[in-house]
């Protein structure tokens, strides 16, 4: 037995003994000691038990903040494990924290096969019944909020659902894909994607990786903005005022292990026009031809989570990995503006290459991921619209729905 497990058996026997507030500091001086491993000689699932065992004592001792930073720093080494993540709505559901509903949630999407301890089950049961009564409490706020802003929208406005092509040529090329991709699928050479949004599905809208041109008929007068679009990248890609941040920014302890060789990565930037619904002045004010064209678009309003607008940057030879977006309540579009040969993009079952100067609106609730495999950077425009589908009353209630609720609405615009 070395000397650094012959010091955590000094811990149980303060635990034993009672004194739990010595057993505490012990433990946790040893772990701030031991580094990201979280103990000498442990493996990382012995380290996520050590750091849970001093949530459990910081616990005991009502220091619930402490407690939850320690179950923060297990989820740190293992995202989903059970135990963790149900001490963790535990704690917040003790303190009243907003979150708690959605954290347990989380926890039970992870329950394991078969019988558990009785005293664990008998918090995993409660724990659902909390659940229970949270999303009955959400369903109904929501449903309240979306029949007032449907019922106050008014009548749809004329050609506001998404269009069936109206040219023949139009209806002979959307016929001819329907076909070609049926057929593939029959074949087995494509499997089929759905819309799987991480928090927002609003039923019955069309699933389709790429739409087509004619229900984004606005995308023609973003091309032929591209070359001013481009010259006002270039000058605040080169400016010392411009604002470049990660695009991916997240805590260490939150359930995004895909995120985490690009989170708080310089390899993955952007420079936000319109964040969240909010404008960012100092990149805004240098590009005012951007911002034009950006006003006479059909972008979602939602208080806290949009318009989105961004110059994406992908370092040379940086992969951004499988993923889904957040809500299918919208569409995400493209202006390639500065792309090297042999960058690619896939959404479902479609892989193409981005040419610059050539837009394009994908739904990025289907799986969808990027590569850039050459010695240059890519650049490109995105933002997104409002999913063609939605009638001028369902944009409304839909707005209104995602801003009352809250969580998750925050994120930006998707897509690479």
């Amino acid at each position: 037995m070395n000397s650094g497990v012959s010091t955590f058996v000094e811990v149980d026997r303060l635990t034993a003994a009672g004194n739990l507030a010595g057993a505490a500091q012990t433990l946790e001086t040893l772990l701030a000691a031991a580094g990201p491993d979280a103990g000498p000689g442990m493996d990382g699932a012995a380290g996520v038990a050590q750091w849970l065992k001093l949530a459990g004592l910081r616990r005991a001792l009502r220091q619930p903040q402490q407690a939850l930073a320690a179950v923060h720093r297990a989820l740190e080494l293992a995202p989903l494990d059970f135990m963790a993540l149900v001490m963790r709505a535990g704690l917040l559901e003790r303190s009243g924290d907003a979150g708690a509903g959605a954290a347990w949630g989380e926890a039970l999407a992870q329950t394991p096969q078969g019988p558990l301890p009785p005293p664990l089950e008998a918090a995993v049961s409660a724990g659902r019944a909390f659940h229970a009564d949270w999303l009955d409490r959400q369903e109904q706020r929501l449903e309240q909020v979306a029949q007032a802003a449907a019922g106050s929208a008014g009548n749809d406005a004329a050609g506001s659902v998404e269009r069936l092509p109206e040219s023949p040529v139009e209806r002979e090329a959307d016929l001819a894909w329907r076909l070609a991709r049926f057929r593939d699928n029959i074949l087995r050479k494509t499997r089929v994607y759905h819309s799987e949004p991480t928090h927002f599905h609003y039923p019955g809208l069309v699933e389709r990786e790429f739409h087509p041109r004619h229900a984004t008929p606005w995308l023609a007068e973003v091309e032929a903005g591209f070359e001013d679009i481009r010259a006002e990248m270039l000058a605040l890609v080169q400016s010392e005022r411009a604002e470049l941040e990660p695009y991916i920014q997240y805590a260490d302890h939150e359930n995004l292990a895909q995120w985490r060789p690009l989170n708080r990565s310089r390899d993955w930037s952007a420079i936000h026009l319109l964040k969240q619904g909010v404008e960012v002045p100092v990149n805004a004010a240098q590009a005012p031809r951007t911002m034009e064209i950006l006003s006479r678009l059909p972008q979602p309003r939602v208080p806290g989570a949009s318009p989105n607008a961004m110059f994406s940057l992908l370092a040379p030879h940086t992969a951004i990995p499988p993923h889904v977006g957040v809500d299918n309540t919208r569409l995400v579009c493209h202006l390639p503006l500065a792309v090297p040969p042999g960058c690619w993009f896939r959404v479902g079952a479609e892989t193409r290459e981005w040419r610059e100067g050539e837009a394009f609106a994908f739904d990025d609730t289907i799986e969808h991921e990027a590569m850039n495999p050459t010695d240059l950077l890519r650049v490109v425009f995105i933002f997104d619209v409002w999913h063609p589908g939605l009638t001028a009353s369902e944009r409304t209630a839909v707005a209104a729905t995602i801003a009352a609720a809250g969580h998750g609405a925050g994120q930006g615009a998707g897509g690479l």
